[in-house]
């Protein structure tokens, strides 16, 4: 780009702005730097880098980047082997700790599934020096000072340098109080690296020792006690010890760094340019700012742009279109509209976009990729070139002229203005002709009506003009395009009180062309403002009906997580039924294999216990909630209950018979041997079944218990399908009414021999998979007959 773009569109307060927001040296130095591209590929790729940096900073997420010094110095010491101090040593563990943090920041957004591509290309190039970072960290503090843990010498000298203090100050103590009045003051004080104390002149001779120091009235002496002397040339020798060392161990720290100089040089560039990525993203969130598409076929499409160095509250946002359906546009309009604004509006949004940096604007909004974007803008008066304001603005279009190519933008503040009208028009004229015939995106504004006329006819070229409210006598510094602008003069002066015959005989000296024009130039007006409401109100209802939509979609959601939790809470509930009525089935099956070997062998149990047992296993079902079910209350009162009918006992859960009638309330029902008086509302007439063929009754012994279950899991085939029958033996013998054969999943080879095998036994009456929360088809229940 021509850096005089860069002062006209005032491309440096952008930088500035920027820079507020750099926390290192060399990513300032990028910022300072920064320039447009008009390479499609680096455009991309700085754009995803904000936007990536961007879509952090959103979720208060940032790279954890801290105040870094430039280490351009120390880095080139090392190359050359030169030793650093502790403050480079400092800031050099400080940059590879930094480098070490931004890696572990990313490591976390991946394993929380978030991933920003473009940033991770300059992570991965970075280095992690973690034993450089050790290394610095237990020898140099924060703040550059060498720490005793740096080496075991060190800590010795400065063990005896703290004795050899303490020792001093004991000596001196002692004097203080023992000559308190032949001192200034009471305190001990340094002089020439050496403790010594304030004594007043006349009293020198009461303190034996060396005056290192007067004060400026020469009342006091600065004297070092004889005998604190040897502990005062202890503590000097001790410090030139510990400089020594101290000197030792920073060129030791600086030997093993050499090595790295290049890596470190690469980790200080990387951090600056994440640095540098980090405050682009941070000023387009000051800006509200949004990614722009970019085109390389120079179709501008900015949506609602503002310029970014006006108040926020106070700029008008334009939308501006250009380069596709036509590649000129002619700006006609009164002074102070915008006109200027517009222009530079336009050219600092390409710079900032093909910089890198996001632009005011609209979602949606697209920049054109430009080789240069050049303006004529402003006065172009020069009286040391003894140019006039014409001739200034002149030479710097034959400048254009001379470097634009088909791929620039150029941007025109009054084109031809500041000579004859009608000259300037033609100028004006041939030079937009030649702009628009070379194929260049153009944006120009002029008083001309010469050039709405042009504009009108010429090919790929559209006049444009900025709205002015004739009531109020103010622009609105809106960008109207495809209306021309028109003179306000007389409507103006009309206002303002200028008397009507004047008015009148201006209105004579307007050519009736110009009177046509402008007419029709109000006509379009109107006609655009009421389709501007009309559009509004279509805008209005368009966002009410998302916003029901929204609201809809919001319900619906809610409803439907509602119904999944309560379908949740239904399931975890019946769960847990189940489980409390397995472990009470589990309860009474045992009770009532322990009855049956409690009676013994040649002693059956008596029906009525059974009776009992079984009717609490019916208790064990949940009841449904039928009162509201009319159609079944109309069904049970109609039920006539007789004598010999086969009735279900609910109570019990037992099938009888009614053998005689008590009252109209209370029926005599025979269960196997018991006879038993039950309420009417307790029985439910039932089919009745032809009578059982007698069958012998074979006591079977009470044996050793067999557990209701047989895992087979891990069994050979023909092992398990022997051990399988030889378990329905036993169990039988056992009385089991039912027992579980767990075979596994596996291959399905086992479970379908064992099921082939209950298909075909005697005394199997039916057999099913286990429920799903005891292991589904993983085991088969078996009921015996």
């Amino acid at each position: 780009m021509n850096q005089k773009i860069f002062e006209t569109l005032e491309f440096g307060k952008i930088r500035a702005a920027v820079l507020n927001y750099a926390q290192t040296e060399t990513g300032k130095v990028a910022i300072q730097s920064m320039l447009p591209s008009d390479d499609l590929a680096t455009v991309e790729t700085w754009q995803a880098e904000t936007e990536q940096a961007l879509s952090l900073l959103s979720q208060n997420q940032i790279i954890p980047i801290p105040r870094l010094n430039d280490l351009s110095g120390a880095i080139k010491r090392l190359q050359v082997g030169a030793s650093l101090n502790g403050k480079e040593l400092a800031d050099v563990g400080k940059l590879l700790s930094s480098v070490k943090q931004v890696h572990d920041f990313y490591a976390k957004q991946e394993a929380d599934n978030r991933t920003y591509p473009a940033l991770y290309a300059w992570i991965e190039r970075s280095i992690v020096l973690k034993d450089c970072i050790a290394m610095i960290g237990e020898a140099i503090s924060e703040e550059g000072d060498v720490l005793s843990s740096a080496s075991t010498e060190l800590a010795r000298i400065r063990r005896a340098q703290q004795q050899t203090e303490e020792a001093v100050r004991n000596q001196l103590n002692q004097i203080l109080k023992n000559n308190a009045s032949a001192l200034s003051d009471t305190l001990i004080t340094i002089r020439n690296n050496r403790y010594v104390l304030p004594v007043k002149a006349d009293h020198k001779s009461q303190i034996k020792g060396t005056v290192h120091d007067q004060s400026s009235t020469g009342q006091t002496l600065y004297i070092e006690p004889r005998s604190v002397e040897t502990l005062n040339n202890r503590r000097s020798h001790l410090q030139s010890e510990e400089n020594n060392e101290i000197a030792q161990i920073l060129m030791d720290l600086s030997g093993q760094l050499m090595p790295y100089y290049e890596d470190i040089r690469q980790n200080q560039y990387i951090i600056g340019q994440l640095d540098y990525i980090q405050s682009r993203a941070s000023y387009g969130r000051q800006l509200q700012a949004v990614r722009p598409k970019v085109s390389p076929d120079r179709h501008v499409s900015l949506i609602q742009a503002r310029h970014p160095l006006l108040d926020p509250k106070q700029v008008v946002a334009n939308n501006i279109i250009i380069g596709q359906d036509y590649r000129t546009l002619i700006i006609t309009g009164p002074n102070t509209g915008g006109k200027t604004i517009l222009l530079k509006t336009l050219g600092i949004l390409h710079l900032m976009g093909q910089a890198g940096l996001h632009i005011p604007a609209q979602k949606g909004s697209q920049i054109g990729l430009f080789d240069q974007v050049f303006a004529d803008i402003g006065d172009e008066q020069s009286i040391e070139q003894s140019l006039s304001t014409f001739s200034g603005h002149m030479t710097n279009t034959i400048d254009i002229l001379k470097h634009a190519t088909y791929q620039s933008l150029l941007l025109f503040d009054e084109l031809g203005s500041g000579t004859d009208p009608q000259e300037g028009a033609a100028l004006a004229t041939a030079i937009l002709d030649y702009l628009t015939g070379a194929g260049m995106t153009t944006m120009a504004t002029t008083h001309y009506p010469e050039l709405k006329v042009y504009a009108h006819e010429a090919p790929h070229t559209i006049n444009a003009s900025m709205e002015f409210n004739a009531e109020t006598l103010a622009p609105t510094y809106r960008l109207l395009i495809g209306i021309p602008g028109r003179s306000n003069a007389l409507e103006i002066s009309q206002r303002l009180g200028l008397p009507d015959y004047i008015l009148e005989k201006a209105r004579q000296g307007v050519s009736q062309d110009s009177q046509s024009i402008n007419e029709m130039v109000a006509n379009l007006e109107t006609e655009r403002r009421r389709l501007e409401a009309d559009h509004q109100e279509t805008e209005h209802r368009l966002a009410q009906a998302d916003q029901l939509l929204k609201d809809l979609r919001t319900e619906y959601d809610r409803w439907v997580t509602y119904k999944d939790a309560l379908v949740e809470k239904a399931k975890h509930e019946a769960n847990m039924k189940v489980d409390q009525a397995q472990k009470e089935a589990d309860k009474l099956i045992q009770e009532i294999r322990d009855l049956q070997l409690e009676q013994g062998q040649n002693t059956t149990i008596k029906e009525h216990v059974l009776i009992d047992k079984k009717g609490k296993f019916d208790q064990l079902k949940q009841p449904e909630n039928l009162r509201k079910n009319k159609v079944l209350k109309r069904q049970k009162a109609k039920q006539e209950l007789r004598v010999g009918q086969d009735v279900l006992v609910h109570s019990y859960g037992q099938r009888g018979s009614i053998v005689d009638k008590v009252d109209d309330k209370t029926f005599t029902v025979q269960m196997g041997i018991l006879k038993m008086n039950l309420p009417a509302k307790d029985l439910e007439v039932i089919e009745s079944i032809e009578a059982k063929k007698s069958r012998v009754n074979v006591q079977r012994k009470a044996g050793a218990k067999v557990t209701t279950s047989l895992d087979l899991r891990g069994r050979r085939y023909e092992d398990a399908m022997n051990e399988t029958k030889l378990y329905l033996d036993k169990a039988l013998l056992s009385n089991h009414p039912m027992v579980t054969i767990i075979h596994g999943k596996g291959t399905g080879a086992l479970r379908q021999g064992i099921q082939q095998l209950l298909a075909v036994h005697p005394q199997v009456d039916h057999f099913d998979y286990s429920p799903p929360n005891a292991g589904g088809n993983g085991s088969t229940q078996v009921f015996f007959k």
